[in-house]
């Protein structure tokens, strides 16, 4: 009976064996550069963190979902993540649009990203599902609470739930798999939010159009206050010159994270690269449209990013060079300037 209910099982599992580095790929191919690079373990176990997020990501942006059934949804996906429901009960009552989009492709792969998360070991896994769900009850209360921000503090709270809290999943797991960064642990957790921040601040940063469209808009409204125009005026080229000083508060806000997610970086033992590199990776993409976005009207039409070329390039000489802080202060510094690349 033991060996029959284990039979069964491993079909059950075969049914549901997915992809994880394709699910990667095709939703975040800036991130999936670096996780790939990680040593296996910790590669997949990122992986599977990253699309469980993803998971969450879909529900709370999709535009077509209500926002009561998004709660409904969120909700439901963080019992899931616990154990109080099954994965299969989720499936059952999401909504995928007739244009699916990468995130929506994950999302469809609940049941395997469940059973690939109960395949790993227990501390990670722990650590995932703590993090995950915290982050997903977040969105859940964001989504409900609607598209106000007020005040920076604001904007950082919601930045906390979606990107603040999985960089503290993302250190935590270096710390299982890596004995020297767990040795670093009390110089880098309270880094770690910041990183989460910076690059989230600069999403924000890029996505300003985008997310008007689908009805919100992360900008403090005490930033243009500043400048004495509504935050809908943002996009009303009558106010172009206004909104272009909010992009810029936006900017020096981004830069200050980016500073702190620099030093969390330069923390992280030299002779780990492969750690190190799925950090720098996306610090310097984030450094880099930064720079493309200072005082450029291309950001309010949500046009501004950095070319294939330029990623292939910081990807090449950050892999050379990036064991070395003296070498990425000195890389950092020519990013930020837009002519020198």
């Amino acid at each position: 009976m033991a060996q029959l209910l284990s039979r069964e099982s491993q079909i059950v599992q075969a049914e549901h064996a997915i992809d994880l580095k394709h699910l990667l790929r095709i939703s975040s191919r800036t991130f999936s550069l670096g996780i790939e690079r990680l040593p296996k373990r910790l590669s997949n176990a990122i992986t599977i963190a990253y699309l469980l997020l993803r998971v969450s990501d879909y529900i709370e942006d999709e535009r077509h979902i209500p926002t009561s059934k998004k709660i409904d949804l969120l909700n439901h996906w963080a019992n899931v993540l616990v154990g109080e429901a099954s994965a299969y009960s989720l499936i059952e009552v999401m909504e995928f649009s007739a244009t699916m989009s990468p995130d929506a492709y994950v999302a469809r792969e609940i049941v395997g990203l469940i059973q690939a998360l109960n395949n790993i070991s227990e501390g990670p896994r722990t650590i995932i599902i703590q993090n995950v769900h915290a982050s997903t009850l977040g969105m859940a209360y964001w989504v409900e609470r609607g598209p106000r921000i007020a005040d920076e503090d604001d904007m950082d709270s919601y930045m906390h739930e979606v990107a603040g809290r999985p960089g503290f999943l993302v250190t935590r797991l270096f710390a299982v798999y890596s004995k020297s960064v767990k040795t670093r642990i009390g110089r880098l957790l309270p880094l770690a939010r910041e990183c989460g921040l910076a690059l989230q601040t600069v999403n924000i940063i890029r996505g300003l159009k985008k997310d008007y469209e689908r009805g919100w808009i992360f900008v403090p409204e005490s930033f243009c206050a500043a400048v004495n125009i509504s935050r809908h005026d943002l996009f009303d080229p009558r106010f172009q010159k206004e909104a272009l000083q909010v992009v810029e508060m936006l900017v020096k806000k981004a830069d200050g994270h980016l500073k702190s997610a620099t030093q969390y970086y330069k923390a992280l033992p030299p002779w780990k690269h492969a750690i190190r590199l799925s950090c720098l990776y996306p610090l310097l993409f984030a450094i880099r449209t930064l720079a493309v976005s200072r005082k450029n009207d291309q950001v309010l039409q949500g046009a501004a990013k950095i070319s294939r070329d330029e990623v292939r390039r910081i990807v090449r000489d950050s892999t050379i060079w990036g064991w070395s802080n003296v070498w990425v202060d000195g890389y950092i510094r020519r990013l930020e300037v837009v002519e020198n690349l």
